[in-house]
C-alpha cells in the first residue's frame, strides 16, 4: 500500500510538472505568435522572427526594385522609358506576409516552439505575387500611339487657292494597340528591360488608281485635259465664256451625258431672244453630237459647228469643243467623273 501511494503522488507530480511545462509552451507560443517563424522566406527575402511592419518593409523595399525597374518601350524609331508601377504593376506584399504567418498554424504547438526556441529554420519559401492593370497599359500605349502615328495621305488632285494641286499618295503607320498592349504585359511579367511593339503601315484611302479620270479646264489657256489619275490622257482646245459671261471656276461634277442632244433655248428673254425655244438634234444644234451636263446649273461640255470659236472667249459660259473631239471625249468620261475649271 505505502508503494502505490508513492508511484500515485510521482504520477501527480509529473503530471503537474507536465502541465506546468504545457503552459508555460503555450504561454511562449502566444507572445511570439506576432513573429514569423525562422527559416521563412518571402521572394528570397528572411522574413525570419520579423512583425508584420517590419516584413511589410523588407519585402515592399524588395518588391520596389522590380516596381521601379526600367523598361524601355521601343516603336519604330520612338523610344518611351517606362517603370512597371507607372503601367499599373502591383506587388501584393501583404498577401505574401499573410501566407508566411499562416505557415505557423500548419504546425502543432510543440513543433512551433521547438523551431523558435531550437531556432531551427522552417526552410518555406513564399512567391511575392504581382497584380497588373490592362487598363493602365492601355493608356500608355494611346499615348505612345499619339506620338507615332502618321496618317495616311490620300491621293488628290484638286484646286486649291486657283492653282492645280496633285498630291501624290503616301502611306501613314499606327500602332497595332492591342498587340502592343500584350507585348508589353508579357514584357512585366518576364521581368524584361526592354520590348518592341509593332507598328502597321496603314494604306492610303484614295490611290492614284483610284483617282480614276479628272477633266481640267484651263480658262486662260482656253484648253481641257483629260487626266487618267496624274497622266495626261488627252489634251483638246476649247473655247469658253465670253466677255459679259462666266464659265464658273471650281470643282464640278458630270451628272449627265447625251449623245445629239436636244438644245433648249435657256435665254429667251435674253441674248437667246432671237432663238428658237427648242433645236432638235442636227448641223444646227447649238451643242453638237455630243453633250456632258454638268452640276453647274446651265453648264456643258459640248461639241460646236461654230468651229472658228475654238481656242478663243466665245460662250455664253458652256465649254466648247470641235464635233471631233467632242465625239473622242465622250465615251472616255463616265458620269461622276470630276471636273475641274480653273482661272
Amino acid at each position: 500500500m505505502r508503494v502505490l501511494k508513492i508511484a500515485l503522488v510521482a504520477v501527480g507530480i509529473l503530471a503537474v510538472m507536465g502541465a506546468g511545462t504545457a503552459y508555460a509552451a503555450y504561454r511562449y507560443d502566444s507572445s511570439v505568435s506576432d513573429r514569423i517563424l525562422p527559416g521563412v522566406r518571402i521572394a528570397g527575402v528572411d522574413v525570419s522572427e520579423m512583425t508584420r511592419s517590419e516584413a511589410v518593409r523588407a519585402v515592399t523595399a524588395h518588391a520596389q526594385e522590380t516596381l521601379t525597374a526600367q523598361l524601355a518601350v521601343e516603336a519604330g524609331d520612338h523610344t518611351w522609358v517606362v517603370t512597371p508601377d507607372a503601367l499599373g504593376m502591383t506587388a501584393d506584399v501583404d498577401g505574401a506576409v499573410d501566407r508566411a504567418f499562416a505557415l505557423a498554424a500548419d504546425l502543432s504547438l510543440v513543433s512551433r516552439v521547438y523551431h523558435r526556441v531550437a531556432d531551427e529554420p522552417l526552410g518555406e519559401s513564399v512567391d511575392l505575387t504581382f497584380g497588373y492593370d490592362d487598363a493602365e497599359v492601355l493608356a500608355f500605349v494611346e499615348q505612345a500611339r499619339e506620338e507615332v502615328a502618321v496618317p495616311a495621305v490620300d491621293a488628290r488632285i484638286a484646286l486649291v487657292e486657283d492653282q492645280l494641286v496633285m498630291r501624290r499618295p503616301k502611306t501613314g503607320q499606327d500602332l497595332q494597340a492591342r498587340l502592343a498592349a500584350a507585348r508589353i504585359r508579357g514584357a512585366l511579367e518576364a521581368r524584361a528591360t526592354e520590348v518592341q511593339i509593332p507598328l502597321r503601315v496603314v494604306e492610303p484611302e484614295v490611290t492614284t488608281s483610284a483617282l480614276g479620270k479628272t477633266i481640267v479646264v484651263d480658262l486662260s489657256e482656253n484648253d481641257l485635259h483629260l487626266y487618267e489619275g496624274f497622266k495626261v490622257m488627252k489634251e483638246f482646245p476649247v473655247a469658253t465664256a465670253a466677255s459679259g459671261y462666266v464659265t464658273p471656276v471650281g470643282t464640278w461634277q458630270i451628272i449627265e451625258k447625251r449623245e445629239n442632244p436636244t438644245w433648249y433655248n435657256p435665254a429667251l428673254d435674253s441674248w437667246g431672244a432671237d432663238l428658237p425655244a427648242v433645236i432638235a438634234p442636227g448641223p444646227s444644234n447649238p451643242l453638237g453630237t455630243r453633250a456632258l451636263y454638268l452640276n453647274s446649273p446651265g453648264i456643258r461640255i459640248h461639241g460646236t459647228s461654230n468651229s472658228a470659236s475654238i481656242g478663243t472667249y466665245a460662250s455664253h459660259g458652256c465649254i466648247r469643243m470641235f464635233i471631233s473631239d467632242s465625239e473622242e471625249l465622250y465615251p472616255l468620261v463616265p458620269v461622276g467623273t470630276r471636273v475641274i475649271i480653273m482661272p
